[in-house]
């Protein structure tokens, strides 16, 4: 390290256990984070603060004032602007540790991408919202024999594990095939934000062990909490089951599936997904061709766009994706985007 590295890090190395060596292994380092809103942000200002050299944030969607609560690396220009989560937490991590290269990459983490976009990554780290790209992650990593850190908070309670292919049980192994049908959520059943930090906490001081060589301080159990209660808990992970269709079987189903469908309804927000999967759109041409039909905002992220004919608002990413506000009908979400943007 040269000396304005040493000074950064220098608490960090004194602690016996990391040391130069450590501190050293981690700025080699790549860690991929899937999904930047609560846990992902907590995620990925720990591991830049601690000096990861390499951090890519996966994330499909963009800052709103909702976030704000309990999204760390958002401010309420990011909000206002609707910037994409990805690239907002790039912009606030660069100027947290220009040491760091951050790549954020807006994207929908799907079958078809999942391979180019996590390449290169040691550790993969869990800041999703929903168990169907978790299990694609399971998928992905047991595949490429990648260790990865579940979590998940909602209301008071959290909950995380470490999984690494071949010496744990991984996720398929614990919960069973994906859940299917509703269940709580951040927007139904609500969440705290010192929940989200102590996930995220656990999730990336597990990240840190695993990039510096430290395996076997890594904690072999799944833990959770209830902090409004201070209830704590260390719940012994399952073996790993030789007939789990993943990692016993190696049947990798949802890494092999046909890509998501074309829209996705939003959990508790009133909102749908539409991904017609039709290839880059040029945000500013179209931004001059919606401008006599309803009010348009843009930057050079996103374009909202919100009809005079309608409640619905549309936002625009460059990839393609729309998330329409104000529905949770696929058919109607596809129908407006149909409308004004082609099918």
């Amino acid at each position: 390290m040269d000396a304005s590295a040493a000074e950064r890090y220098a608490r960090q190395t004194r602690f016996p256990p990391l040391g130069a060596a450590g501190q050293a292994r981690l700025a080699a380092a790549h860690v991929a984070i899937v999904g930047c809103g609560a846990l992902g942000s907590a995620q990925a200002d720990l591991l830049a603060r601690a000096g990861v050299g390499h951090i890519t944030i996966i994330d499909r969607d963009y800052v709103e004032g909702s976030n704000l609560q309990r999204q760390r690396l958002f401010d309420e220009a990011d909000a206002r602007d609707a910037l994409p989560k990805a690239a907002a937490a790039a912009r606030h991590l660069a100027q947290i540790n220009s040491l760091t290269r951050v790549d954020g990459v807006v994207a929908d983490l799907d079958s078809d991408n999942v391979g180019r976009l996590l390449a290169g990554a040691q550790v993969l780290l869990d800041g999703a919202d929903n168990f169907e790209t978790r299990y694609l992650l399971n998928d992905y990593a047991v595949a490429r024999g990648l260790p990865w850190i579940y979590g998940a908070a909602v209301g008071s309670y959290g909950c995380t594990f470490t999984i690494r292919p071949g010496a744990t049980a991984c996720l398929e192994c614990v919960f069973g095939p994906r859940p299917e049908g509703a269940a709580e959520t951040c927007e139904t059943a609500g969440v705290l934000n010192f929940v989200v930090d102590w996930v995220a906490a656990q999730q990336a001081g597990e990240a840190i062990k695993l990039c510096a060589g430290q395996t076997a301080a890594l904690r072999p159990t799944l833990a959770a909490a209830d902090l409004w209660r201070n209830e704590f808990r260390q719940l012994a992970a399952p073996p790993r089951d030789p007939a789990c269709p993943c990692c016993g079987q190696r049947r990798f189903v949802h890494l092999e599936a046909l890509s998501a469908a074309a829209s996705t309804v939003l959990c508790g927000r009133n909102a749908v997904q539409v991904n017609p999967r039709r290839g880059a759109l040029d945000l500013p041409a179209l931004a001059r061709r919606l401008q006599s039909l309803g009010t348009v905002r843009q930057n050079e992220f996103v374009l909202r766009f919100a009809p005079q004919t309608g409640p619905l608002e549309m936002t625009l990413f460059a990839d393609g994706r729309a998330i329409i506000q104000g529905t949770d009908d696929p058919a109607a979400a596809r129908s407006l985007y149909a409308r004004y943007i082609g099918a």
